[in-house]
């Protein structure tokens, strides 16, 4: 007989506000993935594993928050979880760059499957501070991280994302720098909030987590897309990033935020339509250019007479931290 794998809780950074909980994760078994793989066949193996996932299902979660207050929610058919909770003094909770440190467990206290006889998964959820200059939202594929997203049927994406480890994805040259001078905003003190929004599946949020801290990137939520709604989605739908930035912008409607993605693919189209419904909240827009000629003459036709906020198509990082000096969102 095969022993069981243990439990874990995966806890996706997320955001709140002073008065609003959310917050998402999935409770899977641990299959013990090493994000530092080396190998040809283990790189494959890890690739399996990140997709054929068992799930943890309809089973009662239990989450304590600093001052006590417990909080209950049940997983769904694939794992996932949800807490969407009024709560007051978040901030309170929070640390100086805004993050709320909680724990969670299983709920049942029979359950003997957990990591090192431990049931305890450490969680954060980021809660802006009120002195925020503004916020950034960031694409993640070949706007920080070369994906090869504007190859031929995608088969860079592929390649990248299965034959190499998140320990050896390279960042776009000056991009941490840049991300850390927004973070710390004109004063070079602030902790302006970073939220990340990717096309990518759940499935690699911790790939793309580990990418993140070791390139030293600023600490900022991952939003990613359930697995099953690429395959679900119809032709009429918003992709999930736009609705993804919309909530954030409909969190914090006080704030200004400024959008960063990439030439190659959709991310100009959706950003114009983000301006037409927020023109009040977008400071300005930056567009890594991309090595494919009609995809940039399409972008740059889009923005011709695109006069309502600032936008930049970028070269390289030095030229993107020249702009936003330019126009004092950074030191």
């Amino acid at each position: 007989m095969f022993k069981k794998d243990p439990l874990q809780i995966i806890t996706f950074q997320s955001y709140g506000t002073d008065s609003h909980f959310y917050m998402r994760g999935r409770a899977l078994e641990d299959e013990t993935i090493d994000l530092e793989q080396k190998g040809l066949l283990g790189l494959l193996i890890n690739s399996w594993k990140r997709f054929e996932t068992d799930e943890i299902k309809h089973t009662e979660l239990k989450l304590v928050l600093p001052n006590g207050r417990i909080l209950k929610t049940v997983t769904d058919n694939h794992g996932y979880f949800k807490f969407d909770e009024p709560i007051n003094d978040l901030r309170a909770m929070a640390n100086s760059e805004g993050w709320l440190h909680f724990i969670m467990s299983y709920n049942d206290v029979n359950i003997k499957r957990h990591i090192q006889n431990e049931n305890r998964f450490p969680g954060e959820l980021l809660v802006p501070s009120a002195t925020a200059d503004f916020g950034v939202i960031s694409d993640i594929d070949d706007t920080i991280l070369h994906t090869g997203v504007v190859s031929t049927l995608k088969w860079k994406v592929i390649i990248n994302s299965i034959f190499k480890s998140a320990a050896s994805r390279i960042p776009l040259e000056g991009a941490a720098t840049f991300y850390h001078r927004l973070h710390r905003g004109v004063s070079g003190e602030n902790a302006n909030p970073i939220f990340y929004v990717s096309h990518s599946p759940w499935n690699l949020y911790r790939y793309l987590e580990f990418f993140l801290k070791q390139n030293d990137f600023p600490k900022g939520p991952i939003l990613l897309r359930s697995f099953k709604a690429i395959f679900a989605k119809k032709s009429d739908d918003k992709p999930q990033k736009q609705i993804e930035i919309i909530n954030i912008l409909k969190s914090y409607p006080t704030m200004k935020f400024i959008l960063i993605g990439d030439s190659g693919e959709y991310d100009a189209d959706i950003y114009l339509d983000v301006v037409a419904q927020f023109p009040k909240q977008v400071l300005a827009i930056y567009l890594r250019t991309v090595k494919h000629n009609r995809k940039m003459q399409r972008i740059r036709q889009l923005f011709e007479n695109f006069d309502v906020v600032p936008v930049l198509l970028v070269d390289d990082s030095e030229q993107a931290i020249k702009h936003a000096r330019a126009h004092g969102f950074v030191k």
